[in-house]
Order: structure tokens, then sequence, then C-alpha cells
């Protein structure tokens, strides 16, 4: 086991040696009155996810993915059963989460440095912390040298490093990411991929990833929670054996990435060459 391996198992032992869980829905079902019907988005959705842990939400489009994410953030209350985030209860709004969206939604009269501080304006972080810390980001995301930029003269990989950057001033000790690379050309989401991977091992924080992708739910993850049609529920979790450092084209080759892979496109009826 290698020594990043290790500090991450022992940052999510709890004090009897147990994985602590840092996020937890229990027999969640959410459900909402259009004009013409009822209708369940979820039903009976129940997942544990230790602290620094990697997992992945995949299903098809509709399913109640970002749905799930908004319920851990604490933006939409869930029709029955309970959601906690780090054993208590959530009533509301979380401040202790990092959010990725799909799209950047960087401010254009801002630069990198004063969009990525616009979280600590609205936290109210203390100025020098904040500015310190939005340097080690840039510097962990290979943004050194764009600090003045302004979105319009970024590429698109480069937006959602900033966004990135953004969700993890604070060192949310959970990260929610829904659909962040969908946007991106498929070069540029492999490179993303491997950034993601390098500043989970580094920084040990828990992460839940929405995407349509396989094999990115695959490559980033220790696993895959499947879910199924509407209404959502997680048909099956999918245990991805593979160490935390994963070189992109080595992964992909690996038994055990072609494993999980197969299994996933089985559960959602994918054809075998279909992300």
């Amino acid at each position: 086991m290698s020594t990043v391996e290790k500090t991450l198992r022992a940052s999510a032992a709890g004090a009897e040696g147990r994985p602590a869980t840092a996020v937890g829905l229990d027999g969640v079902e959410v459900g909402f009155r259009t004009r013409k019907k009822d209708v369940t988005a979820l039903r009976d959705v129940s997942l544990d996810v230790a602290a620094g842990e990697f997992v992945a939400i995949a299903g098809p489009s509709g399913c109640g993915k970002s749905t799930l994410l908004k319920l851990v953030a604490g933006l939409l209350a869930p029709t029955s059963g309970e959601v906690r985030l780090h054993g208590e209860a959530v009533r509301g709004p979380r401040p202790d989460i990092g959010y990725v969206f799909q799209r950047a939604a960087l401010l254009e009269w801002r630069s990198v440095r004063r969009n990525i501080l616009l979280q600590a304006e609205m936290r109210r972080m203390p100025g020098e912390e904040a500015r310190r810390r939005a340097d080690e980001l840039i510097e962990m995301t290979g943004l050194t040298g764009f600090e003045d930029a302004y979105p319009h003269e970024l590429s698109g990989g480069m937006q959602q490093r900033v966004a990135l950057c953004r969700a993890l001033l604070h060192k949310p000790p959970v990260l929610l990411m829904d659909e962040p690379f969908g946007a991106l050309d498929a070069l540029t989401r492999e490179q993303m991929n491997l950034e993601l991977n390098r500043i989970w091992r580094e920084t040990g924080t828990t992460v839940l990833l929405v995407t349509h992708s396989i094999s990115e739910a695959v490559y980033l993850s220790n696993r895959v929670a499947v879910m199924s049609a509407r209404p959502g529920t997680v048909t099956e979790i999918v245990d991805v054996d593979l160490p935390a450092e994963r070189d992109y084209a080595e992964t992909l080759g690996r038994q055990e990435f072609r494993d999980a892979t197969s299994r996933i496109r089985e559960l959602l009826g994918a054809a075998s060459g279909e992300d």
C-alpha cells in the first residue's frame, strides 16, 4: 500500500479504527408535484461515503443524480428519509461543502484570483488567509502566471480549474461535483481527470462526483454508485480495485478497470462500445 493510500485510510478512520462516514443517505425519497401529476425523483436511496473516499454516481439522464447532490448540500429537503453530513442531519444549506458545476460560472469582469476570492467574500474569510490559500490552489492547479487573466482569456479546462479552486478555497471536507467536465473536449477532459485525481490524493477531501462517463467514473473513484431510471435508486455499488495514484493510459489497460466498466455498462444496459 502506498504512503498516500495509508494517509487517506488513516484520515478516514474513526476512534475505534472504523471508517468515519462523511456523507450518509438513509432511505431517502424525493417527490414533487407538476401541473399534471405527482413525480417521484428518488426512491429509497441509501448510501454511505467514508471520509476521504471518492465516490462517483452514474446513471441514465433524469434519474436524480443532481438531485442527490442538492440533498447533500442542503439545497433541497427529502420528502422522507434522512441525509447526514459528518453524522449530523442536514437541515439546510451547509457551509462545509464545496460545489463544482458543469459550467464554471465565472464572473467575466473579475480576474482568476478575484473569481477564486469571491468565495472568501461570500464567507467573510480573513483576507490574508484567503489570499494565501488562493495562491496555494493556483499553484496546485497549474494556473500560475494566469492570476490576473480574465475568463475570456482562458480555455474551458482552465476555467474549470478556476471553479475548482473557488470550491476548495475554504478547505471543505466534502466536495460535490456535478458533471464538471461534461462540456470539455476529450483531451482536456482526460487532463482534468488526471488533475482531479492528483488534487484528491493531495488534499484527502471526500468527493462525490456525478458523471455520465463510465470510464471517468471508474478512473477517478474508489466506488461507483449505479442508479436506475426514475424514480432513481442505487441498484448496485461497484468497487474499483485500483491504486490511489493512477496513470491514465496504464489504468485504462488494467483488467480491474475493464471489469468495473463492463459491470457498470451491464447495469445501465449500455452497449459495450459506449461510454
